[in-house]
């Protein structure tokens, strides 16, 4: 069914961004804007227990019964603790239910073993200045009485001896008594990690020196690199700080639940399987998209902006199956400098944080991003609309499709173009026959996974 576009998460000032400041119009008040529900295209996808402004007693309350399990007793009164989190999580709904899940773990940690030396570090891509913003905007630093610092792939490094050889973290995520790696299991960047070790990816992208986090990005193709953040998870310097890992558990419906383990390898087991059968059908729902244009409508960097649940890379990365692992990765080539490919023809760029240029054709939204745009990708032909409206008629016009969809944050329904959601409805039930009868059992099977796993 074709429904009325969906009010996105709204969008704040924030240094990071191309213009600096919210959009003056959402992409959803278009008038040629409709919205697809997910569950309208695939009926077995689970209801969420949060989305975006509702109330977060339901995540506390999960994250409390996934504690309950851990084994804290590897903690002591007098022990310093490190939470490590990620800025990409607070990209997802908002952020809201990653921040309580992380506010949980704190105090469940005091209640349980008396430990008060808790310190939450926030890991970054590249700058530490995430932290400036999202810090204050969840009151996470009165909630941990100034005990939070950030830290990026530059800071001073410490030598981790692993069975691959000697590779290297950053000092500060691991300089204390016992380490808690909060997580969370959205498919961003599914073109790197397969959901095969989803939850270990982070011991080279968010806790790494770039030295080793480069290892992984270009030393081995995508699936074997997989090896390498295994390697520094499983080695005695990690071990001898390791207490547990929490996953904040979606679906393109929202927020499912959250799980928690002391063995990251078994939580990871559980995760890439119902990753797999969560967001299976909507990845290979992206993949039937031939042609379309794309609005970056949503906080975080281009490729990271959610649709339904979806980053904005899976529908970039699609015309690979990148589920299957009998085929071979896909590695772009060296030359290639355009992080947008697949499908998409243009990109309207109405919000988005600095970092990466858009497609081929790109489209300012209003002349404040323009300026932005022109000034950090000068070899990028840009042009600057008058707004968003004439921008999305521009992108029309020059691609030759009215296929559009809109990155905005939405979980539970995708914001588009009609031409696009009669599409995407026309494909839904193909999409989902196969999965079910052929592409799920076949990628349970490749990782070693069972129905018992979910």
């Amino acid at each position: 069914m074709i429904r009325p576009a969906v009010t996105p998460p709204p969008l704040s000032k924030s240094k990071f961004a191309y213009g600096r400041k919210a959009p003056a119009m959402r992409a959803a008040e278009l008038p040629e804007m409709c919205s697809v529900r997910v569950q309208d295209l695939f009926d077995d996808i689970p209801d969420p227990i949060h989305q975006y402004g509702e109330d977060l007693t339901p995540v506390r309350d999960a994250a409390e019964a996934a504690l309950s399990r851990i084994d804290m007793s590897m903690i002591g009164p007098g022990d310093s603790v490190n939470i490590l989190c990620s800025e990409h999580g607070f990209g997802m709904m908002g952020g809201h239910a990653y921040a309580e899940m992380i506010k949980m773990i704190r105090d469940v940690v005091i209640e349980r073993t008396g430990a008060t030396r808790i310190r939450l570090a926030v890991s970054s891509a590249a700058s530490k200045s995430e932290k400036d913003e999202i810090v204050p905007k969840y009151g996470l630093d009165d909630y941990f009485e100034g005990k939070t610092f950030a830290f990026g792939p530059y800071d001073r490094g410490v030598a981790i001896d692993t069975e691959i050889g000697r590779l290297y973290g950053i000092r500060s995520a691991y300089a204390a008594d016992r380490l808690i790696h909060a997580h969370y299991d959205d498919p961003r960047e599914v073109h790197f990690h397969h959901i095969n070790g989803r939850l270990l990816k982070s011991f080279t992208m968010s806790y790494a020196r770039m030295e080793t986090r480069s290892v992984f990005h270009t030393n081995f193709p995508t699936r074997s690199a997989n090896i390498v953040p295994r390697a520094i998870y499983e080695s005695a310097y990690i071990r001898d700080r390791w207490a547990f890992s929490t996953v904040l558990s979606t679906s393109p419906t929202g927020t499912r639940g959250i799980d928690a383990d002391n063995d990251l390898i078994a939580l990871d087991r559980r995760t890439g399987a119902a990753m797999l059968r969560r967001y299976g059908k909507m990845l290979q729902l992206f993949e039937t998209i031939d042609t379309c244009f794309a609005i970056a409508d949503d906080t975080r960097w281009l490729p990271y902006q959610h649709a339904g649940g979806l980053t904005a890379c899976a529908l970039y990365e699609s015309g690979h199956d990148h589920l299957d692992l009998d085929f071979p990765a896909h590695r772009p080539a060296a030359t290639d400098k355009n992080p947008i490919k697949g499908p998409v023809k243009a990109v309207v760029m109405n919000y988005a944080w600095k970092l990466f240029a858009a497609a081929d054709l790109t489209v300012a939204a209003d002349g404040d991003v323009g300026r932005d745009l022109t000034r950090i990708h000068t070899d990028k032909p840009v042009i600057i609309a008058d707004d968003l409206a004439h921008a999305v008629r521009i992108a029309t016009e020059q691609t030759g499709t009215d296929k559009g969809i809109v990155f905005d944050g939405c979980y539970g329904s995708i914001n588009l173009t009609r031409s696009m959601a009669e599409h995407l409805l026309a494909m839904a039930p193909e999409v989902s026959r196969r999965v079910d009868e052929e592409l799920l059992p076949k990628w349970l099977r490749q990782r070693n996974l069972s129905e018992s796993d979910l």
